[in-house]
């Protein structure tokens, strides 16, 4: 059974109906929405456990009269147990989407590691295992930079991807995949492992409060390539920008101009700036922007392993799952939530 301080949550409401109840409340607009999304979610979780308390007790109660020859009463208890094994699954699930950021959509970044050819191929099996991903979920994906790779694959691709708790799903997918398998680009048919690294960061608001001086930029032009970027122009209206302060490089190409493709650039780096400021507040640098590790041997979070035999794990829960066409098709759930419920046992500790 999941536990609750339910004094602590009408505690909560309380403040928040205070809040509410302020004649300048509407004032400021963005923090009245803050208020209000607040209250929403603190007072579904309290009708919700309250609900399940009571369910509990009601079919305690009637386990204790019923008797087995009861066919009818078992069958109503059997229903009702149904329904408050659901209850207690979706509470359960909304208690991984705590984190300040989870509910904001997210910019997601692959990169190949060393190994030319068959890292780039690599970097784009994963790319197409997050858009298979997305595309079950029914999320909106939108790929603002790509960059083809020479012989196959790719050199890097950036998306930004667009559903509910976008980012407190796929947060966990930051750091290096590892790919072990019979090269098809090796005549001699030899094993090869390769590597690939996995940024994930929120999508911001226009309106975040981050401020970049024009002298900390290094604005690059170049022509639009890859997926849809002949069909974009072929001038140079791709921009990439890089902040000299602290390395960040944002990129996009999907605009028809190179002003909008360095609005969306600035956009994105003003939401990294703003995330590295927010968890510098905090301490928690290496949980947000990722540590940044080599992409090769050792570094990795997940590995995917195609022969001898077929086997997905996660080297931080030990999830795993055998079946990696199933898994490179975007059924990557049980990775997801494995680490959410990880997370989860940690914050209680």
């Amino acid at each position: 059974m999941i536990l609750f301080d339910l004094a602590l949550l009408e505690t909560k409401i309380n403040e928040l109906e205070n809040k509410q109840a302020k004649p300048n409340f509407w004032h400021e607009q963005k923090e009245a929405l803050n208020v209000l999304n607040d209250y929403k979610i603190v007072k579904e979780t309290y009708d919700t456990y309250k609900k399940i308390l009571k369910t509990h007790k009601d079919l305690e109660e009637l386990l204790k009269i019923t008797s087995s020859d009861d066919e009818d009463m078992l069958l109503l208890i059997e229903e009702s147990l149904n329904d408050l094994k659901e209850d207690v699954h979706s509470l359960r699930t909304s208690l991984y989407f705590t984190g300040k950021f989870d509910n904001h959509n997210v910019v997601l970044t692959i990169h190949p590691g060393a190994g030319g050819t068959e890292s780039h191929d690599w970097a784009d099996m994963l790319y197409r295992m997050y858009t298979r991903w997305a595309e079950r979920h029914r999320f909106k994906m939108q790929v603002v930079d790509y960059l083809a790779g020479e012989e196959a694959g790719i050199k890097s691709v950036t998306l930004i991807i667009r559903g509910k708790n976008a980012y407190g799903l796929l947060k966990s997918e930051k750091g290096v995949h590892r790919l072990v398998r019979i090269s098809p680009f090796d005549s001699n048919a030899r094993r090869h492992t390769s590597f690939a690294s996995v940024n994930v960061v929120p999508e911001f608001d226009d309106d975040i409060n981050i401020e970049i001086n024009e002298k900390d930029l290094k604005i690059d032009t170049y022509r639009s390539s890859g997926a849809g970027g002949q069909s974009v122009n072929k001038t140079e209206s791709a921009v990439r920008i890089t902040h000299l302060p602290t390395g960040i490089v944002t990129s996009c190409q999907i605009e028809r101009s190179q002003l909008l493709n360095k609005e969306m650039a600035l956009k994105m780096l003003k939401g990294q700036l703003y995330e590295l400021e927010e968890t510098k507040k905090s301490e928690e640098l290496k949980k947000i922007i990722g540590e940044q590790k080599l992409i090769e041997w050792g570094s990795q979070i997940r590995s995917y392993v195609f022969a001898p035999y077929t086997l997905v794990k996660d080297n931080r829960t030990n999830y795993s799952e055998s079946d990696v066409q199933k898994i490179m098709d975007g059924h990557i759930d049980g990775f997801l939530f494995a680490m959410l419920e990880k997370d989860a046992r940690n914050k209680k500790d």
